[in-house]
C-alpha cells in the first residue's frame, strides 16, 4: 500500500510538472509573439507608406484601423484557411485610398504572415496534413511562377477571369452552406484523399491563379480540398494555410520587388493577422464541422459574388 501511495504521489508530481512546463511554453510563445508584433509595428512606423504619391500616410487612426482589420482577417484565416486578401483589398482600395495595384500587392504581401502564423498554430494542434500540404506547395510554387509570367499577357482579361472564377466557386459555396445547415448523414472523413500527382497538379493550378489574380489562393484551396479530395473540415484549414506559404512568399516577393507593396501599412496589417490567425487556429476545435462548413460557404459565396460583380462594374463592399 505504501509503495502504491508513493507511486501515485510521484505520478501526481510528474503530471503537475508537465502542466507547469506546458504553461511556461505557452507564456514564452505568447511573449515571443508579442515581441514580433511590437518589432513589426516599430518598423512600420519607421518605414511609412510612401510607395506612390497617392499612398495615404500612417496617422494614428489609420494605424488602429489597419491593425484591427489585420486581426479580423487573421481570425478568419485561422478559421477557414484563407490568407485574407479578399478582405484586405477592398478596405485598402475603397476606404483607405491606396492605389489598386498597391492594394493588391500589399494584400498578397500580408498573406505571407497570415499563412505562416495560421499554419504554425494548426501544426502544433495537429490540424494539418504535412504530406499533402508539401505536395500542393511544390505544385503551387511552380504554378505561381507560371501565373506571374502569364499575368503580363492576360492583364487586360483579369475581369473575365474573375467572372469565370466567381461562377465556378458558386457551386461549392452553395454546397457548403447547404451541408452546414443540413449536415449529411455520412461520417466525417479521417484523412485527405487523392494521389501525389493529383495534389501536385491541384497545387499548380491554384498557383497559376495566384500569380494571375494576386490573391492568396485559399479561395481555391479550401473548396478543392473539401470536394476534390474529401478532406476533413478541421484539417482543411491548416493544410490550406501551409500550402499557400510558398505561393504567398513568391507572389508577395514579386510584388515587393516591383514596388507594389506599401511596406509600412503591410507590416501593420501583418502584425494584426499574425495575432488573429493564432486566435482562429486555437478556437477552430470549438466549432462543429457543420458550423465550419457554413462559415466556409458564406465566405466563399461572398468571394464569388465579388468576382462576378467586378466583371459587371458593380462594387461590392
Amino acid at each position: 500500500m505504501a509503495i502504491r501511495g508513493l507511486c501515485s504521489a510521484a505520478g501526481t508530481r510528474e503530471h503537475m510538472m508537465s502542466d507547469q512546463g506546458a504553461v511556461r511554453r505557452r507564456i514564452v510563445a505568447a511573449l515571443a509573439l508579442l515581441a514580433v508584433i511590437a518589432i513589426m509595428l516599430g518598423v512600420a512606423l519607421a518605414v511609412g507608406t510612401g510607395v506612390t504619391p497617392d499612398s495615404p500616410g500612417l496617422d494614428p487612426a489609420a494605424l488602429v484601423l489597419l491593425f484591427a482589420i489585420g486581426i479580423v482577417a487573421g481570425i478568419l484565416g485561422g478559421l477557414i484557411g484563407v490568407g485574407g486578401s479578399t478582405i484586405l483589398l477592398p478596405i485598402m482600395y475603397f476606404y483607405l485610398g491606396f492605389p489598386e495595384p498597391v492594394a493588391v500587392g500589399t494584400g498578397l504581401f500580408v498573406v505571407i504572415f497570415t499563412s505562416l502564423s495560421g499554419a504554425t498554430g494548426h501544426f502544433v494542434r495537429g490540424n494539418l496534413d504535412r504530406r499533402v500540404a508539401g505536395r500542393i506547395a511544390v505544385g503551387g510554387l511552380v504554378g505561381v511562377l507560371i501565373g506571374s509570367w502569364l499575368f503580363s499577357f492576360l492583364v487586360g482579361y483579369t475581369n473575365l477571369l474573375g467572372l469565370i472564377l466567381g461562377l465556378v466557386f458558386l457551386v461549392p459555396s452553395i454546397s457548403m452552406i447547404r451541408e452546414g445547415l443540413r449536415p449529411p448523414d455520412r461520417p466525417e472523413p479521417e484523412c485527405i484523399g487523392g494521389t501525389s500527382p493529383g495534389h501536385h497538379l491541384f497545387g499548380a493550378g491554384v498557383g497559376v491563379l495566384t500569380g494571375i489574380t494576386g490573391l492568396g489562393g485559399g479561395y481555391a484551396l479550401v473548396p478543392g480540398l473539401l470536394y476534390l479530395f474529401g478532406a476533413p473540415v478541421c484539417v482543411t484549414t491548416g493544410t490550406s494555410l501551409a500550402s499557400m506559404i510558398p505561393m504567398a512568399i513568391v507572389g508577395g516577393g514579386i510584388k515587393l520587388i516591383e514596388g507594389y507593396v506599401a511596406v509600412g501599412a503591410g507590416l501593420v496589417l501583418a502584425a494584426g493577422t499574425i495575432a488573429g490567425a493564432q486566435v482562429g487556429a486555437a478556437t477552430i476545435q470549438r466549432f462543429r464541422p457543420a458550423t465550419l462548413k457554413l462559415i466556409f460557404g458564406l465566405y466563399f459565396l461572398y468571394a464569388a459574388v465579388r468576382f462576378i460583380a467586378g466583371f459587371f462594374g458593380i462594387w461590392v463592399p
